[in-house]
């Protein structure tokens, strides 16, 4: 298995084994010979061997990867291999409250949850059981964010969400706008689920009906223009809401007779019944492609029939989280076998993304995936046999006859995936050719293109300075010199293709697809919201669900292409050397995580710094409330008012409120925040002279002597808050 760094880097932080220290004991070589003998282990003694061997070679060439939890979980005793899940809520506490506990042991497992908050009652809405009110769906969700921010999938990655409510729902403006803040509900992507019926009325310009899904009462009629116009806003700007295009997705749900779609797993490919999960992997179209740049077919449709056969396994030796999701997945069997790397496939054929040749190839090269998947699935079915509720669904009978799988195939991002193969991602267009990628809880790796790297090599134009060009300019090539036009007309990035290609691209793709596509039409920083409604109108005729995201429209992003990603103003912002003579007070806040000790010091300029001590806590705390307190600091000698930072903190909540002097408190920077609002900040100027107050006095400043910082206690030891310099009396 050749790998990248970058490769390996992921391996070890998210795959790979580790003992109880956290060091890792496995090679890339040893994790794919375990994946493979555990999905092998599902055959007969006479052919485990050698399905083992076939397994274990589509993935040591990179050929093909499973999804991340199978590469984490398989060969591992209690291990949860499946991608997502789908989960139901009902419009009752005990159904939030059980859905729940039941995505937090999802999410321990390693998987990712989608849900449907249609069915809960609006805000405001009656609760006769308490004589309450209700506080509706946005409130849940929030709730479902914070329980997930206090889990990590499989202990290695934030746990993955996607919320979907119908357009009709009475809190469809307050849901539409719940993520304009970018600071909330981070562990959650979130779709409109749109009918036709709106659609008609947004073109029509016509009044819409919002409904209360307990009774079916009409809560409020508005433009269906208002809410379409709020949706477009919100994906100009910063991606959010994506849009579901629910009719379409359910006439051709395979199983119609078991359920309604209401839901899709969290980059939304998988569009899946309730209680339902899916296993993904996904072909790498780099590894296709020979020296002579032709596609070898007869390769593509050997690997997708192992990898279909791979996923069918996986099904049957996954250890599934809960029971009601073991029914409904060995009922129905789906699996969802996409591909990868389609944008260096691209480059390698000479073909630009944006042309219609490349739409009939993705035509094609989709259509043999799909074909093999099915025919290998009703291989399968006459060994195994068909998926138990095929005999519950005569429009499935009549319509696909006999196979073992309900659905085959899908597109996934390939985030991680890409990575080791060191691809492009699923089906989109490279990002950049020299760009960032920020990944791995805050590690930044940059790479280049390899395709395209390789072509400068070959042509003998590869200079680091031309990357560097490459790189200010977005990560395109276009418009460069030294770059020969047919390259430039084959190598297109991203924000190098207009919405109409991104958009085509997915339908074409969609049009030989079982399940769905996790795709982003991804516009520039200077895109327009008319730019935005037109992509997102052509989606829908065309048939394809879709997620629009604008270059830097939010503050943090995975991918950033050079140094260019969102134009800023720029700003120099002085910060004043910290004064030699200061005088403070020294409050003992009460908080939930146990006192804490915050000194507020002022010179003749006002007050000019903090400092934090809290002496209950842990090594982690205490370097919290260190940077709080420094950066605090910088920014009251940067000139930013006091009011301004006691803003920012008042309000902030850890989940452990308790009440201080007739205040309720909800954090230690809410303490803080609070304490130095305009009011108190007086009061505390004032008791610097009096000191009437016991739980308030004015303590001496002890300096360090290398620096001239402040020194403060922490765990029986002085320490230095600026350098950190240790004065331990021991």
């Amino acid at each position: 298995m050749q790998i990248t760094e970058n490769a390996k880097k992921v391996l070890e932080n998210r795959i790979l084994r580790k003992d109880e220290e956290g060091n890792v004991i496995e090679t890339p070589e040893e994790m794919l010979v375990r994946v493979a003998r555990a999905i092998a282990d599902n055959e007969t003694e006479f052919d485990k061997f050698d399905w083992k061997e076939k397994f274990y070679d589509i993935m040591d060439n990179l050929y093909f990867l499973p999804n991340s939890p199978c590469l984490m979980n398989a060969g591992i005793p209690g291990g949860q291999l499946m991608a997502c899940f789908v989960l139901p809520i009902e419009d009752n506490m005990e159904s939030i409250m059980g859905t729940l506990r039941d995505a937090a042991l999802i999410h321990k497992s390693g998987g990712g949850t989608g849900f449907s908050f249609s069915n809960i009652r609006p805000e405001n809405d009656i609760v006769k059981t308490t004589g309450g009110i209700a506080s509706g769906p946005v409130s849940f969700i929030r709730m479902y964010d914070a329980v997930t921010n206090e889990i990590k999938q499989g202990g290695k990655r934030r746990g993955a969400n996607i919320a979907v409510l119908k357009c009709d729902h009475g809190d469809i403006l307050k849901f539409i706008d719940c993520k304009r803040n970018n600071s909330q509900i981070n562990n959650f992507n979130i779709s409109v689920a749109v009918t036709d019926k709106f659609m008609e009325a947004v073109k029509a310009n016509k009044d819409f009906e919002l409904i209360n899904p307990r009774n079916g009462e009409v809560t409020k009629t508005l433009p269906a223009k208002e809410i379409w116009d709020k949706l477009v806003e919100g994906a100009w700007q910063n991606g959010e809401p994506g849009i579901i295009f629910i009719d379409t997705v359910n006439e051709y749900n395979p199983l119609p007779e078991l359920g309604e779609i209401v839901g899709t797993n969290p980059c939304g490919e998988s569009v899946l019944l309730n209680n339902e999960s899916c296993c993904l992997g996904s072909i790498n179209l780099t590894k296709i492609v020979t020296s002579d740049k032709e596609i070898n077919w007869d390769l593509l449709e050997k690997v997708a029939r192992i990898a279909t056969r791979f996923l069918d396994n996986i099904l049957d030796v996954t250890e599934y989280p809960l029971p009601q999701i073991k029914e409904m997945s060995l009922g129905n069997r789906k699996i969802g076998l996409g591909v990868m790397g389609w944008g260096d496939m691209l480059f390698k054929l000479g073909i630009p993304y944006n042309s219609q040749k490349a739409l009939d190839l993705a035509w094609k090269v989709m259509g043999v995936v799909d074909e093999e998947a099915f025919m290998a699935s009703h291989v399968i079915a006459e060994e195994k046999g068909v998926f138990p509720n095929w005999h519950k669904s005569p429009s499935f009978q009549e319509k696909y006859g006999k196979v073992r799988n309900a659905s085959q195939t899908c597109i996934a991002p390939t985030g991680t995936l890409s990575i080791i193969a060191n691809c492009t991602s699923g089906i989109e267009p490279a990002y950049g050719l020299v760009y960032e990628k920020h990944v791995l809880d805050g590690q930044t790796l940059y790479e280049v293109n390899p395709v395209f790297e390789q072509e400068l090599k070959n042509r003998g134009i590869y200079s680091k300075g031309l990357l560097q060009k490459i790189a200010d300019n977005n990560g395109s090539c276009q418009g460069i010199k030294e770059i020969p036009e047919d390259m430039q007309e084959v190598f297109v990035v991203a924000h190098d293709i207009s919405p109409e290609w991104h958009v085509k691209m997915q339908a074409a793709f969609q049009k030989q697809t079982g399940m769905g596509i996790s795709k982003t039409c991804n516009l520039p920083h200077d895109a327009t919201k008319k730019d935005v409604e037109d992509a997102l109108m052509l989606a829908y005729e065309s048939g394809c669900s879709v997620t629009v995201y604008r270059d830097g429209s939010r503050e943090e992003q995975v991918l950033t292409a050079g140094k260019k990603a969102k134009p800023r103003k720029a700003v120099k912002v002085e910060v004043r050397e910290r004064p030699t003579e200061t005088s403070g007070i020294t409050t003992a806040l009460k908080t939930g995580c146990g006192k804490l000790y915050c000194t507020v010091n002022e010179d003749e300029e006002g007050v000019c710094e903090i400092f934090l001590n809290q002496k209950e806590g842990n090594g982690c705390r205490v370097a919290y409330n260190n940077a709080l307190a420094m950066v605090s600091s910088m920014a009251l000698r940067a000139g930013v008012p006091i009011k301004d930072i006691s803003k920012v903190l008042k309000g902030q909540s850890c989940g452990k409120p308790v009440w201080d002097n007739g205040k309720l408190i909800l954090s230690c920077p809410d303490a803080i925040g609070k304490l130095l609002s305009s009011e108190q900040h007086q009061e505390f100027k004032e008791n610097l002279e009096s000191l009437e107050n016991p739980e308030k006095s004015v303590k001496p400043v002890k300096t360090c002597p290398l620096c001239g910082g402040q020194i403060i206690s922490q765990g029986g030891c002085e320490i230095c808050h600026d350098c950190g310099d240790s004065r331990c009396g021991g």
